[in-house]
């Protein structure tokens, strides 16, 4: 249990897993933290849609739920829309073992509403548990003041004779729109390949992205790194090849980049680009991680100046930390582009609003928008 005072305003969690022994790890790395508080358990899906529904009375509030993708009688996936139901204001982390059956449930549950999710540690070493408990952590917080926040303003806006229940201080009221400096249009060249970074949130946004625009229309390589393990990876490029119309695969060590073709960044490695000849070829690494991350975005930003130089467009969506910040100020510092999903539409305004903020981009827009612009600016219309 936790060792420090907690905090008078803590993230809500319930934990739901049917293994007692991951429940019990979740419960004491989460406890730990005094800005964290354990509200419920529960052994299964039915268990915990159960206990939301009776919440009204129990006067249990959530901000975060960590979801197990395989349990007996009712699975992550088929509980996830019910606890949403239950819960809107809730941020879901889907907690899933390194398997490729739990892989394509959770990249599934991604795409229909989860925020985010977690491999469970497959090894109990000192260093693989600091880093689990570490980004356990991190996600639940950033996640949950999200969460928090929207919980607590939406009782106010419901019920506002009970401000002092919902202690509205704690509200941060709705953000105006931050004043971030574009560069010009006019300076973007029609580029010869497009990357793209993402993580927290990153697979729901791909998945809409790649569904509304038809590769076709810029016949030019893609480029993807999103802060994933293996296998999660593999499912992530077929989901992106079943909801579009090109090949999306994860890239491989050697193979000749193909126009109109995407790459997936693989699991635990970094993915880079060279030029052998004439031919530009894919390289993957086992580089140290940066920003945390392996796959990061940074180093491939880095290979793709070297071989593109001013011939790039890149996309930042959605995700925690800033990596993809540093990538992109040396593709704006050879006469490439940069575009941002906005602060409204992201899960978590971190590494697009990293690039934003440092006025590294040319335009920063919407979700829904996003296509139009990157297909104006690939197609070479700067208008």
């Amino acid at each position: 249990m936790a060792t420090g005072k907690k905090n008078s305003s803590p993230i809500k969690v319930m934990v739901v897993d049917d293994s007692a022994v991951i429940r019990g790890l979740f419960v004491n790395l989460l406890d730990s933290d005094p800005d964290i508080e354990i509200v419920a358990t529960a052994s299964t899906g039915i268990m915990a849609v159960n206990l939301l529904a009776a919440s009204s009375a129990k006067k249990i509030d959530v901000d975060i739920i960590t979801l197990d993708v395989q349990m007996p009688e009712m699975d992550g996936l088929t509980a996830l829309p019910l606890l949403l139901e239950r819960v809107p204001t809730a941020k879901i982390i889907m907690a899933s073992t390194l398997t490729n059956d739990n892989a394509e449930e959770t990249v599934k549950a991604l795409s229909l509403g989860a925020a985010d999710y977690l491999a469970k540690p497959e090894r109990s070493e000192r260093e693989a548990m600091y880093a689990f408990s570490r980004d356990l952590i991190e996600k639940v917080k950033v996640l949950g003041a999200i969460a928090r926040e929207d919980r607590l303003r939406k009782a106010a806006e419901k019920k506002p004779e009970a401000a002092a229940v919902v202690k509205p201080e704690l509200v941060k009221p709705k953000k105006p729109p931050r004043q971030i400096n574009l560069r010009k249009r006019s300076l973007v060249e029609k580029p010869k390949a497009i990357a793209i970074g993402s993580s927290t949130g990153g697979p729901q946004a791909l998945t809409q992205l790649f569904r509304q625009f038809k590769l076709n229309k810029f016949n030019v390589p893609i480029f993807l790194t999103q802060h994933m393990p293996p296998q999660f990876t593999a499912m992530l490029a077929k989901q992106i090849s079943d909801v579009s119309d090109k090949q999306c695969a994860e890239g491989k060590e050697g193979e000749p980049v193909i126009p109109g073709r995407v790459y997936v960044a693989p699991g635990d490695t970094h993915m880079l680009v060279k030029k052998v000849g004439d031919n530009i070829l894919i390289n993957i690494t086992r580089d140290p991680p940066e920003n945390f991350c392996r796959p990061a975005v940074d180093p491939m930003l880095r290979s793709l100046v070297k071989v593109y130089g001013s011939k790039i467009l890149v996309l930042i969506l959605t995700g925690m930390g800033a990596d993809g910040m540093l990538g992109c100020r040396e593709v704006v510092a050879q006469g490439g582009a940069v575009i941002a999903q906005d602060e409204e539409t992201s899960v978590v305004w971190g590494m697009p609003g990293a690039v934003a903020m440092d006025g590294l981009c040319v335009d920063v827009e919407p979700l829904p928008k996003l296509h139009e612009t990157l297909i104006d600016l690939a197609q070479g219309q700067i208008q």
